[in-house]
């Protein structure tokens, strides 16, 4: 790994700091170009472990402090402090829904302005230029980094050390992507998703179907009780997304599933989903149900996000970003924990591009040494403010 990015030691001006980032995306772009060939699925803790090593080795090139190695379960976090006395949390997360073996058809590829990869937009790139922008500033002896290793799959071992250090700092930085245009992220849909398991009886479909419990015709009853949950008016959404029953034409399922994505704004939402969830009953005589799941990530009010915006919003301008925008998302990120907690969150602090999760993955070079800036230009802000 080439160390080619000497942490600055001064306090470069808002142009000095756009200047300096712009000057170092050849830099950016090499190492993402490793970072995205270096696969990182979700729950593969022994690749996750090997982009655990490179980030940690990055931070210390690239910054000239060491990280920490967090081992979890799910596989490991990468822990950067610029001191014992911080006051701004960056957050992201370096595990991707993209399966082993991806990069042998789409690796990391350049063409113009736009480099592609599985993982680069959400959010590789994001981490990257963090990195980078934290090293231009001396005011990153007030900033910490924490990457996670199982954001995709639901922040299980991670969800804790994100509280902690957000409690501890009190703002919060999240490297989710920018939302279309660039724009940040100032409010999110809580986000959860329900198992409903149907337990019923097998018999042969011809011979005597009546000594059966139709497991699948029991879903059927309550995919459409599930269904009606939704309340559009108040931003409440109740998706059935999987479905599975049986094994044979011929036999009477004993088993059928479904999962269920659900996503509010409101926190009363959340609870009444959560109990109508719980409280359904089979109608088919003699079936079973069991649900599981919970709405595991809390709304991300837009009053977590505004007061940091209006931070943003300065720093932009000093930096000739025109416009800058923040708005209100569906999707969920570990800053719906922090915001829940009542800790000042500002989301979709990354790269700008588009595609996440799938073939077009994709973000645009030319805006990694603006985007590097402006996360460096709102964590120092936010240290002297």
């Amino acid at each position: 790994m080439a160390n080619d990015a000497a942490p600055m030691t001064g306090s470069p001006s808002a142009t000095e700091l756009r200047e300096v980032m712009q000057s170092r995306v050849p830099q950016m772009v090499e190492q993402l170009g490793e970072f995205v060939n270096l696969e990182s699925p979700s729950l593969d803790v022994a690749h996750l472990q090997h982009t655990a090593k490179y980030l940690a080795d990055l931070f210390a090139d690239v910054t000239g402090k060491k990280a920490e190695i967090i081992p979890g379960a799910n596989g490991p976090h990468v822990h950067w402090k610029g001191s014992d006395d911080t006051k701004v949390l960056i957050v992201g997360h370096h595990d991707t829904v993209f399966p082993l073996g991806t990069t042998a058809t789409r690796p990391f590829s350049i063409d113009g302005d736009i480099a592609r990869g599985p993982g680069i937009f959400d959010m590789k790139a994001g981490i990257v230029q963090a990195i980078y922008g934290l090293s231009a500033i001396r005011d990153s002896y007030h900033v910490e980094v924490l990457i996670t290793a199982d954001e995709e799959v639901g922040s299980e071992t991670s969800r804790e050390l994100i509280e902690a250090r957000a409690r501890a700092t009190g703002a919060v930085l999240v490297l989710e992507p920018s939302a279309d245009g660039g724009a940040l992220k100032i409010a999110r849909k809580g986000v959860g998703t329900f198992t409903v398991q149907i337990a019923g009886r097998a018999s042969h479909a011809g011979l005597e179907p009546e000594k059966g419990i139709n497991a699948l015709v029991e879903l059927a009853t309550q995919v459409q009780r599930i269904v009606a949950m939704a309340r559009p008016e108040l931003g409440t959404t109740v998706t059935p997304t999987v479905a599975t029953a049986g094994n044979a034409e011929n036999v009477v399922p004993d088993a059928a599933m479904i999962k269920v994505d659900v996503r509010v704004v409101l926190p009363e939402e959340k609870e009444r989903i959560e109990r109508e969830m719980s409280q359904l009953k089979p109608v088919v005589d003699g079936a079973a149900i069991k649900v599981s799941g919970s709405v595991n990530r809390p709304p991300m009010h837009e009053s977590a996000g505004r007061k940091l915006f209006g931070v943003a919003e300065t720093v932009a301008k000093d930096l000739g970003i025109k416009n800058l925008q923040g708005v209100a998302v569906g999707g969920g990120s570990d800053g719906n924990f922090t915001a829940a907690i009542g800790v000042p969150t500002l989301d979709g602090m990354g790269a700008v591009g588009g595609g996440a999760h799938g073939v077009t993955e994709h973000i645009l070079i030319s805006t990694m040494g603006e985007r590097a800036a402006l996360v460096a230009g709102v964590a120092r802000a936010l240290v002297n403010r």
